[in-house]
């Protein structure tokens, strides 16, 4: 029984730590779309452009 138990016990650990790994990323990748978002904000790429 308390093999069963620590199965569980290291399951739910690394149950865990894969979650705060998968917020983790949810988080970049939000943060990274909100910058590019802002990066151009008028819909035009003006720096992609050359200026005459």
């Amino acid at each position: 029984m308390s093999m069963k138990l620590m199965g569980i016990v290291v399951g739910m650990f690394a149950l865990v730590i894969a979650m705060i790994g998968v917020i983790g990323h949810y988080r970049r990748e939000r943060r990274r779309a909100e910058l590019l978002r802002n990066l151009d904000h008028d819909g035009r790429c003006s720096w992609g452009r050359r200026r005459h």
